[in-house]
């Protein structure tokens, strides 16, 4: 597979014997099931319909054959697709490979990895699921190998639960051939990133909202303030401005109720503090300061006694 990013081109439209090039109606050509991008800005869209409109579509899609069927599904070049679509184009130039579930993921991430296409997430699980597809395993079970990976490396597993180093080639490989990235480094850069709210990942990978809002969403501490303001960011499609400016309100809405349980908490100390003093002195043995005494204890007894 493709080591260098800068050969991604000749890398994905390299020629084969399997290849061919051709123009295909776009009826026959369909979005995979899960794409890589979750979310897809519609002016990145736009430029490329701009583009498009008087020449057409100049740079071929990358497809593969659907087998069973005679249509074929979109490996490099979603967004041209889209704009294909928009503009209602009966035929687009398309390259055809013959490739399997896993060639054609580890493609898709070559290509959207040397065109920085793709946010941190959905890296991560692209990576995941490529890993997954080579090893023969659930996505569920890769971090817990990577980490297991890690681990190892760093001398902290147990002799009796060692990984072997064909699982250990097969991953770096992978990780390499995607632009050298280093398990390590994975490891502690993006799977952190799996960590975040469980709301804010199900939004990210819907494709609900822009990472950038998500991201900044995800900060809330509170949990409640944090869900009901990711709902009221997606409901009214808030600008990433009008998120951070009620993250401001909320955050100085958290100052001002901590202020007033910090002060309550002082009064009472301060309450329980003369209560004390006050049974401890012998206040009521001097007939002025009595009389005084007398007069506070009806007006608190009024006060506690209003609404």
């Amino acid at each position: 597979m493709a080591r260098d990013r800068r050969l991604v081109e000749d890398f994905i439209f390299r020629n084969e014997t399997n290849q061919t090039t051709a123009t295909m109606p776009i009826s026959l050509i369909v979005l995979p099931k899960q794409e890589l991008r979750y979310y897809i800005d519609p002016k990145e869209v736009d430029k490329i319909v701009a583009s498009a409109r008087n020449n057409g579509i100049l740079e071929p899609l990358l497809v593969r054959s659907i087998s069973g069927s005679d249509k074929h599904e979109v490996v490099a070049g979603a967004k041209r697709y889209r704009a294909a679509q928009i503009l209602e184009l009966v035929e687009v130039p398309v390259v055809v490979r013959q490739l399997n579930d896993e060639e054609a993921l580890e493609i898709a991430l070559i290509e959207n990895f040397a065109r920085s296409e793709l946010t941190d997430l959905e890296e991560t699980d692209g990576v995941l699921r490529l890993l997954a597809l080579k090893l023969k395993l659930k996505i569920s079970e890769i971090p817990p190998l990577l980490h297991h990976i890690q681990n190892q490396q760093r001398g902290r597993s147990s002799a009796n639960n060692v990984i072997g180093n064909d699982v250990i080639q097969a991953v770096q490989e992978v990780l390499t051939s995607l632009g050298n990235i280093k398990i390590d480094s994975f490891i502690s850069n993006r799977l952190p990133l799996l960590n975040l709210p469980n709301e804010i990942l199900e939004v990210l990978r819907q494709g609900k909202l822009e990472p950038s809002k998500a991201k900044a969403i995800a900060k809330v501490q509170n949990e409640d303030a944090r869900r009901q303001l990711l709902s009221d960011a997606i409901t009214s499609s808030w600008t990433l401005s009008q998120i951070k400016s009620k993250i401001k309100e909320l955050e100085q809405q958290s100052k001002s109720q901590l202020a007033v349980q910090e002060d309550s908490v002082s009064l009472k100390e301060l309450a329980d503090d003369t209560l004390r003093r006050f049974r401890q002195s012998k206040i009521w043995e001097d007939p002025k300061k009595k009389t005084k005494l007398e007069k506070l204890l009806v007006q608190l007894n009024e006060l506690m006694q209003t609404d």
